[in-house]
């Protein structure tokens, strides 16, 4: 039987949590000498309603110094994030910014900031780490700020799941040496979050935050609170439990992620969901279709080999000994009729057990053994350890491939497009865990898309075993495979999706795209399970106009720069015509890439440089819209009810598993912090 057991993928997931963090901030160089700029003030406002989440965050800085400063903010955003607003408040006004070239954008910011005026700019840094500069923060006085992001809800197995990052990950110690780091908010610190479900939910839970306050306005609407303010945290709770010390302490430093997990009821059908934008009069529109199948997978059947690839590099360090344990609870605990395979790689590549091994305490402790005399050292060479681990297949049993990495491959083979192709020759399955901000996240990505598998990326704030148990669903079940989709009826144009060939049991189809005409068109999923063809079939119905969604253009810009980016990381960095199409994408829908910035001047210095005010008019546009949506009630978006697609009801962990669950969410994530910090 191809089966996985939940408590390797458990310890697994355990030790895959990056130790050390470099959290959002202020930044000053460690040879100045003047004082730290100040965080004063820093609130959050998420709205998550209709498939996506709105994070909103404003922002106080304040110059204790008898001078002018530069403030220089770093920060992460979700993976998925598409960054597309920013404000900075120039004499009391707020002033919206406009998207310009990076370069032209770096350019106009240094002019200003030598005349002396008033200027801001946000740019990307790296994949999912951003920068925020503001010129002057005056003597004694203070600015202030304000960043806007959009990302689809992520939904998976009947649970949602919403991180507000703000620990950066591993640790880029170019950066540390260099800069000192203010993360400490003075005076306010708040977080909000509304969630408005067209779904019913039964519970919400914050793993890393017990004493949230959790407000539950009827089955479709709740809310979250955080804040600094002890009395305001004992007041929400009328007076039922008071917060401790510790955790006003937690909410003051910008070092510790913010996680929420909402469960959907049991017995949700699977379904279809649509929402629109188009202007009337206009001729395109854009949508967002998701399609939530019913639980139709089966469980795999066979035997399976486990070949775990570990990254023993120097930047392991303070992490091997902690990876080594979790290896030896998960060798532990495989099933009697498994193999397993220990692969690690600093400048080259060593097969510790010299191919596959049968479970044994005496086999598991050799192993462990040559392990923990190797020791961590050297460079990163993933090239080699992949090569390795992928020789010796055996085309009777199912294999996956556990690649555990935090660094940056820079030994041996370093092309991404060479990591693509010797994946697409094998039948393997490669499951990539990603640590910390210095991770290649492009390159594991596209591997683990390429083999048909999946990647995960773990926050310390993370319910560990809530992940474990989700992924184990996945590999116990057989998955689509060879997806295709059609829509006929009405024209539908530059489709981009959120999985490019596999869906797993539990997760969301997601199509972004542009459409024209209106009236009724038949959809139909096809896919392959377990070799055999599969079809479903339904018919939905776009509308003429709609102005609810406005926001619907940029998810659908930033997912197809997403599709773009993964193209030229395929196809390697020299590819011109997908940066440019990324470039005009996100300078058309205001949207920050590697490419492209927000910029703040003043009025004059709009016209003056020919900018012209579109983002401005985007971001109006978005939030009256946003402002009507919360004054009504919550509407479904569901559009196949007449016909439905999908026959089952939704996968759903349900019954004891999700009780077990629900309960890990409370207590499971610190415990394993406190372990992990013991065993340092």
């Amino acid at each position: 039987m191809k089966y996985f057991n939940y408590k390797l993928i458990a310890t697994l997931l355990i030790l895959f949590v990056s130790q050390s963090s470099f959290a959002a901030g202020l930044l000053k160089a460690k040879n100045a000498n003047y004082q730290d700029l100040q965080i004063n003030t820093h609130d959050v406002h998420v709205i998550v309603q209709d498939g996506y989440v709105r994070t909103a965050v404003e922002q106080t800085f304040y110059n204790p110094n008898n001078t002018s400063l530069e403030a220089l903010y770093t920060f992460p955003v979700p993976e998925g994030a598409a960054v597309g607003e920013f404000s900075y408040w120039i004499n009391g006004q707020e002033v919206i910014a406009e998207i310009v070239e990076k370069e032209q954008a770096k350019q106009i910011y240094q002019q200003q900031k030598q005349a002396g005026q008033e200027v801001a700019l946000v740019e990307q840094n790296k994949q999912q780490a951003f920068a925020i500069k503001v010129y002057p923060v005056p003597a004694q006085d203070e600015v202030k700020i304000r960043l806007v992001y959009l990302q689809q809800a992520t939904i998976d197995t009947g649970l949602g799941r919403y991180v507000y990052p703000l620990e950066e990950g591993g640790v880029d110690q170019a950066a540390q040496d260099f800069w000192t780091r203010n993360e400490s908010v003075k005076q306010r610190f708040s977080f909000t979050m509304d969630i408005r479900s067209s779904y019913p939910l039964d519970g919400i839970r914050l793993p890393a935050h017990a004493n949230a306050v959790i407000t539950e306005q009827d089955t479709h609407q709740w809310q979250v609170r955080l804040t600094n303010s002890e009395q305001a945290l004992a007041d929400e709770q009328n007076n039922e439990e008071k917060a401790t010390t510790n955790d006003i302490n937690n909410a003051l430093k910008l070092d510790t992620d913010i996680l929420v997990y909402w469960r959907h009821q049991r017995d949700l059908p699977g379904r279809v969901d649509l929402i629109t934008y188009r202007e009337p009069g206009k001729k395109q529109g854009t949508f967002k279709l998701t399609l939530t199948p019913g639980d139709d997978l089966a469980l795999n059947q066979g035997q399976r080999d486990w070949i775990f690839v570990l990254d023993k590099s120097g930047s392991m360090a303070g992490k091997y000994e902690s990876l080594l344990e979790g290896v030896r609870q998960a060798l532990d605990k495989l099933p009697s009729e498994d193999r397993y395979r220990i692969i690690t790689f600093n400048n080259q590549a060593d097969d510790i057990t010299s191919g596959y091994q049968t479970v044994s305490k005496e086999n598991v402790q050799q192993s462990l053994n040559k392990l923990l005399s190797d020791g961590v050292n050297g460079g990163t060479n993933l090239y080699a350890g992949i090569k390795t681990a992928l020789s010796s297949l055996d085309s009777d049993r199912a294999s996956a491939l556990i690649l555990v990495s935090d660094g940056v491959a820079n030994v041996g083979v370093v092309e991404r497009k060479k990591f693509l192709n010797l994946l697409d020759k094998k039948d393997v399955r490669l499951y990539s865990f990603i640590m910390g901000n210095s991770a290649n996240r492009a390159l594991l990505e596209g591997m683990s898309n390429v083999s048909n598998g999946f990647y995960a990326s773990i926050s310390n704030a993370d319910d560990l075993m809530g992940q474990v148990m989700l992924a184990t669903s996945k590999m116990t079940h057989q998955a689509m495979r060879d997806i295709q989709f059609n829509i006929d009826g009405v024209k539908a144009t530059d489709l981009s999706h959120n999985h490019l060939n596999t869906l797993y049991r539990g997760q969301q189809l997601t199509f972004f795209g542009h459409y024209y005409g209106e009236g009724s068109a038949n959809i139909e999923l096809t896919a392959k399970v377990n070799g055999k063809n599969v079809s479903y079939q339904t018919t939905i119905k776009f509308d003429k106009a709609s102005t609810a969604h406005p926001e619907l253009e940029r998810l659908w810009a930033f997912s197809k720069i997403k599709q773009l980016q993964a193209e030229k990381n395929y196809l390697g960095e020299g590819n011109a015509d997908s940066e440019q199409a990324i470039r005009d994408i996100a300078l058309q829908y205001g949207l920050v890439t590697e490419y492209t910035s927000l910029i703040v001047v003043e009025d004059a210095v709009f016209e003056q440089f020919a900018i012209e005010r579109s983002n401005k008019k985007r971001v109006e546009k978005e939030r009256v819209a946003q402002q009507q949506k919360q004054k009504q009630a919550v509407q479904s978006n569901r559009v196949d009810k007449e016909k439905p697609m999908f026959n089952s009801p939704s996968p759903n962990l349900g019954g004891g598993t999700m009780n077990l669950l629900w309960l890990l969410l409370l207590v499971f994530a610190g415990g394993i912090k406190l372990l992990l910090r013991k065993g340092k």
